[in-house]
C-alpha cells in the first residue's frame, strides 16, 4: 500500500493519528516524523505539548504531491511517523535524554528526523544528537526571537536559551548559524547583540525585507556550503495574522505565502534534521497555525526528496 493514504483509499477524516496517516515503520525510511510534546520550558503561554497532534490533524487536509518540486515527498523518502516521545513533564533534563536518544538512533540509521514541538527548548536535545553523529552542525533558525538569553529566574534551560546552550556545548559552528526574522520589543538593548557576540549571523526581519529573501538565502548557501545543517522553525517567525496559535507572538512577520516561498528556496543544503516548534492549538481556533505548520513539514520532506533525487543521478 502506498503512503500517505489518499482520500480514495480512506477518507481524510478516518485518521490513523499519524502525520498524513504515515505508517510507524517501513524498511528504508529516509525521513521520520516524531512528536516532542514538552512545553514546560515556556515562559508565558503553555500548551505546545498539544502541538504535535494538532499538526498531525491539520495534515489530513494535505495531498501527497508537491507541484512546486514535482515530487511525492513522503513516498520518495519512505517516510514514517514514530509517534510522540514519552517526555517527562517538568523535568527538562530527563526529557532531553529521551529526545536525544531517539533522534540519535534515527540519524545513525540514515533517517532525517522532523521533530514536532513542543516549545523551543526541545531543539537543544536534537542538536545534541546531531552533534554526536556529525560533529558541530550548521543551523538555520527561523524565529522572531534569538533564544540566546542566558537565564530566566535563574534557570539556564528554557525555551529562550537553547542556542546559547548549543554554543556553550559546541554543538553548532557559530559562523554557520543564521538566525532569520528577528524582531519585536526587547528587555535590554543588547539582547540581539548577544547572538552577534557568539559569532552568529543575525538577519532581522527589517533586514530580510530590505535585502530580499533571495539575497539572504544566497549568503546562507555560500557560508554553509555542504556542511551538515539543522533547520529549526519557530512558528512565531510568521506574522500572528497568519499564525495566531503560538506562545510569544510578534507582529510584523512574514505572511504564510512568503514563508512558504522562503522555505522552498532552501534547496542544495545538506539538511540532517528539522523541527517545527511553538504551535499552541488552544490559541488556534480556526486551525490556521497548525495547517501552516503541517504544510511547512510537507515542504521539509520535499527538500529531502529533492536532495535524494539529485544524489541518485
Amino acid at each position: 500500500m502506498q503512503y500517505p493514504l489518499s482520500p480514495d483509499v480512506k477518507p481524510e477524516f478516518c485518521s490513523l493519528g499519524s502525520f498524513m496517516r504515515l505508517p510507524s515503520s517501513r524498511e528504508g525510511a529516509r525521513l521520520a516524523i516524531l512528536g516532542m510534546p514538552f512545553d514546560t520550558g515556556a515562559s508565558y503561554r503553555v500548551g505546545a505539548r498539544f502541538g504535535p497532534q494538532a499538526i498531525r490533524q491539520a495534515s489530513m487536509l494535505l495531498f501527497p504531491y508537491n507541484p512546486v518540486y514535482k515530487v511525492y515527498p513522503f513516498e520518495e523518502t519512505r517516510a514514517i511517523d514514530v509517534g510522540d516521545l514519552s517526555v517527562i513533564p517538568h523535568n527538562i533534563h530527563r526529557s532531553y535524554d529521551i529526545i536525544s536518544g531517539q533522534v540519535e538512533e534515527l540519524l545513525r540509521a540514515g533517517t532525517v528526523p522532523v521533530g514536532l514541538g513542543g516549545d523551543h527548548s526541545v531543539t537543544l536535545a536534537t542538536l545534541r544528537a546531531a552533534a554526536k553523529v556529525y560533529g558541530p552542525v550548521a543551523l538555520i533558525h527561523f524565529d522572531s526571537h534569538t533564544d540566546t538569553w542566558d537565564t530566566y529566574y535563574g534557570e539556564k534551560y528554557w525555551h529562550g536559551s537553547p542556542f546559547i546552550r548549543a554554543y556553550e556545548e559546541k554543538l553548532v559552528i557559530p559562523e554557520k548559524v543564521f538566525q532569520v526574522g528577528i524582531r519585536g520589543t526587547l528587555n535590554h538593548p543588547g539582547d540581539v547583540d548577544a547572538s552577534v557576540d557568539l559569532g552568529f549571523q543575525v538577519i532581522t526581519m527589517r533586514e530580510l525585507r530590505r535585502r530580499g529573501m533571495e539575497d539572504v538565502v544566497a549568503e546562507m548557501r555560500r557560508t554553509i556550503g555542504d556542511t551538515p545543517c539543522f533547520l529549526s522553525f519557530d512558528i512565531d517567525f510568521v506574522d500572528p495574522a497568519f499564525a495566531p496559535g503560538t506562545g510569544t507572538p510578534e507582529v510584523g512577520g512574514y505572511s504564510s505565502f512568503e514563508t512558504l516561498e522562503l522555505i522552498r528556496m532552501l534547496t542544495d543544503f545538506n539538511f540532517v534534521g528539522f523541527d517545527m516548534v511553538e504551535v499552541l492549538p488552544n490559541h488556534d481556533p480556526a486551525q490556521v497555525t497548525a495547517l501552516l505548520a503541517a504544510t511547512l513539514v510537507h515542504e521539509y520532506a520535499s527538500l529531502v526528496a529533492v536532495r535524494l533525487r539529485t544524489a541518485e543521478r
